[in-house]
C-alpha cells in the first residue's frame, strides 16, 4: 500500500452492474465519510457499472431516497467501467462476485488483479460475500444495502487513513 497524500490522492472506484443502485450508494457514503473526517483532498472517489444499461442516469430514486434519509447525497451519473479504469484506480471495489469476474475479464494480462477487491471484504459483519442487488427487494432491500455499504465504507476508510501522510 502506497502513502496517501494531497499531491497524490488515493483513487477508488465502486463497481456494480448498472451503476444506479449499489455503487453510487457506496460512492456517496464514502464521499460523506471522507468529508466528515476532513480528508476530501486525499481521495478521488468514483463509481461505475460493468454494463452500459444506464449510462448518464442518476442513481435510482429508491437509492437516493434511502441515502437522503441519512443525510447523504448521491452525486454520480452512471458510466461504464472501462479497461482504462484498471490502470487509473488504486482500488476497485466490486459489489458482487459477477461484477468481480466482469472486472477481471477486462484484465486479460492479469496485471491488475491485486487492485480488485470485494466490497464486503471490509464489512465487519458479513453475512454473505456479495452486496445484494436491492432492485427487486423493495425499500427494505435498499435499506439493507445502505447499512451494509455504510459499515463497509467505515471500515475501508479506517484502514486507508493509516496510510495518509501530511
Amino acid at each position: 500500500m502506497r502513502p496517501i497524500t494531497q499531491e497524490d490522492p488515493y483513487k477508488l472506484v465502486f463497481v456494480c452492474l448498472g451503476n444506479i443502485c449499489r455503487s453510487p450508494t457506496a460512492e456517496g457514503i464514502f464521499i460523506h465519510k471522507v468529508k466528515e473526517k476532513g480528508y476530501e483532498n486525499y481521495f478521488y472517489i468514483d463509481s461505475a457499472g460493468t454494463a452500459a444499461y444506464h449510462v448518464g442516469e442518476s442513481a435510482n430514486s429508491k437509492s437516493q431516497a434511502t441515502a437522503n434519509k441519512y443525510g447523504i447525497h448521491l452525486p454520480s451519473k452512471a458510466r461504464k467501467f472501462e479497461y482504462a479504469d484498471l490502470e487509473e484506480f488504486d482500488l476497485i471495489l466490486a459489489m458482487d462476485s459477477d461484477n468481480y469476474r466482469n472486472i477481471l475479464d477486462l484484465d486479460t494480462k492479469g496485471q491488475y488483479e491485486h487492485k480488485v477487491k470485494m466490497m464486503r471484504e471490509f464489512d465487519p459483519h458479513p453475512d454473505m460475500k456479495d452486496v445484494p442487488d436491492p432492485y427487486y427487494g423493495g425499500m427494505d432491500g435498499f435499506e439493507n444495502v445502505f447499512k451494509v455499504l455504510e459499515r463497509s465504507s467505515e471500515q475501508l476508510l479506517n484502514e486507508l487513513i493509516e496510510y495518509i501522510e501530511d
